[in-house]
């Protein structure tokens, strides 16, 4: 067997845009916007596209921060995300660290007979179970005792991080036996059924492997086709119903996908979801410059690069009869890569610390639904690739929910204001708003500054309402606020209660409260107290009552980059 990747088939580009996106210092700001929502126009559903994240380090999912993560999404979600860690079969000590982890499950004994242990998983799923949350099951990777003799041929200089060729990426090779493998995976399933029951278990999503049209996978497509083959056999054998799909690959990986779905088409294999991965940007990393000088270039995320990658794909994906209405999972999307670069790095990593980040992100959630009502393939769930990380300096920068002392980041409190959203989508326009059309015809520029917003109406009536500014430009700011009329029409007459949220560099957000500190990297307990008082989504103006007849207009003035989500209840 060859290790080279290239056998698989050609990666490419998708689009005409560069690794990351530079300055326009000159770009123009929106100076005024009107929005208007239509209270008695339903969309349709609002997918809860959000609710999903995924991370690296699988042992770190029952540890005492990530079991209290965990929760805390299920608290104010009040409904169970898809939780998809990586390394589930890498054997190894349960020693998690930054892109490394292990659950090692598979070991044989000097006969070559396989035996389990399902202490590590048994950890780690009843973390995500026990919070309310679903297992996305990344399938993967080769155990040491079932790497093929090619794997040998993996070598690594010797160093105190690479313990063995096997931690440095011999864990990416096939199986040198399916059947020890499909034995593995119908152990799996089986030992999770009499755990979880039968019931929760067929929430679950089966994907196998992750990324295999790059190094995660040092075989050949025909050799992970016929893997997914074995490994679908198993999984059915155990558990009929259960959900099964692939293969996730990276935003390069359109060809393989193709040779995936030709592949499966063709025979006939079962294929409940197709998934695939997208990434905003990858900045030149480990610069090695003093901390405390800029960035070398100034470089930010691209969401136009993002949302151009998924209309490729789900056109692919449309093309196929057959898989033109299974839900697609975005199973890594995400603004930068990789998750553990922080701001020590490249200091261009340092949106992932400030407002920019959760404003891009409910930026980016709305363009994909509005993606979903133009393409055939629809996003059921676009990941987010963040937990978060032990060990860390405070606001380190990586791509993570949390930092050190378990403060929240900004970044949360996005999800936070996605999740008070009702359950139907209301039809809303905005003269500033950039749409999903103009990716006809783009010349690889990022998003231009716009205001633009997403409503939503629930049971009781409520009508929420999400606005932002934002251009995919985290050094670009203006000293001027926006001045934004929302008008919002055919509201059922009456009382409301009118409550108004707000993520900004002075609202909802820690990390500007730690630097107001001083940016202590040992804080006192009094200065870690008014942190975390600060943390959470916080009211930008005390909730005040309205009468409406029909139809009410509202002024909000929006900082660049900022969001609000004002809310109307009905009063009892």
């Amino acid at each position: 067997m060859t290790t080279d990747t290239a056998v698989h088939t050609g990666r490419r580009a998708l689009g005409p845009f560069p690794p990351a996106a530079p300055r326009n210092p000159d770009a123009p700001h929106v100076t005024a916007a009107t929005i208007e929502v239509d209270a008695a126009e339903i969309e349709g559903p609002l997918a809860r596209i959000w609710e999903s994240f995924g991370y690296d380090e699988f042992n770190w999912t029952y540890m005492p921060t990530g079991k209290r993560l965990l929760q805390t999404f299920a608290d104010f979600s009040g409904a169970g995300y898809f939780v998809r860690p990586h390394y589930m079969y890498c054997s190894g000590s349960g020693f998690g660290i930054p892109h490394w982890s292990s659950g090692n499950v598979y070991h044989e004994d000097a006969d070559g007979n396989p035996y389990y242990d399902f202490t590590l998983l048994d950890q780690a799923y009843d973390a995500i179970v026990g919070a309310g949350h679903h297992l996305l099951v990344e399938l993967g990777f080769t155990p040491r005792d079932l790497l093929p003799p090619e794997a040998a041929e993996l070598t690594v200089v010797p160093s105190p991080t690479a313990y063995t060729n096997y931690e440095a990426g011999a864990w990416g090779y096939p199986p040198k036996d399916y059947e020890k493998w499909a034995g593995l995976i119908s152990a799996t399933v089986r030992h999770c059924i009499d755990r979880y029951g039968e019931a929760e278990v067929k929430t679950w999503l089966w994907e196998l492997w992750n990324e295999p049209d790059i190094d995660y996978w040092r075989g050949t497509l025909d050799q992970y086709n016929e893997l997914y083959t074995a490994t679908v056999q198993a999984i059915r054998a155990v558990l009929p119903e259960a959900k099964v799909g692939g293969p996730a690959v990276t935003s390069g990986g359109l060809n393989f996908l193709q040779g995936f779905l030709d592949y499966t088409s063709r025979r006939g294999e079962p294929l409940d979801f197709i998934s695939y991965h997208t990434k905003g940007c990858h900045f030149p990393t480990r610069d090695y410059r003093p901390f405390a000088e800029p960035a070398a270039e100034q470089l930010s995320p691209s969401s136009t690069k993002m949302l151009y990658d998924l209309r490729e794909f789900n056109r692919l994906i449309g093309s196929y009869d057959a898989y033109a209405e299974l839900p697609v999972i975005v199973d890594e999307c995400d603004a930068a890569v990789p998750a553990h670069f922080g701001r020590y790095d490249n200091r261009n990593y340092s949106f992932q610390n400030t407002e920019y980040y959760p404003v891009f992100q409910a930026k980016l959630m709305k363009k994909i639904l509005d993606l979903n009502a133009t393409e055939p393939a629809q996003v059921a769930y676009a990941t987010s690739w963040s937990f978060y990380f032990e060990a860390e300096r405070y606001f380190e920068g990586t791509r993570s929910f949390l930092t050190a002392g378990g403060v929240e980041k900004p970044f949360l409190n996005a999800y936070r204001m996605l999740s008070l959203l009702g359950q139907d989508r209301l039809r809303t326009t905005s003269d500033a708003a950039w749409q999903v059309s103009e990716l006809e015809g783009t010349d690889g520029s990022s998003m231009p500054e716009e205001v633009d917003a997403l409503a939503s109406r629930s049971e009781d009536g409520s009508v929420a309402v999400l606005v932002w500014r934002h251009i995919d430009d985290q050094y670009q700011t203006s000293p001027d606020l926006t001045p934004v009329n929302l008008t919002l029409r055919n509201l059922a007459a009456g009382s409301y209660r009118l409550r108004h949220l707000r993520i900004d560099a002075d609202h909802s957000n820690a990390f500007t409260v730690w630097q107001g500190l001083g940016s202590p990297q040992d804080p006192t307990a009094e200065q870690l107290a008014t942190i975390k008082s600060r943390q959470g989504l916080e009211e930008f103006e005390p909730e005040r009552s309205l009468t409406v007849d029909g139809e009410v207009s509202l002024e909000v003035s929006l900082p660049l980059p900022s969001a609000s989500l004002l809310i109307l209840e009905p009063s009892s």
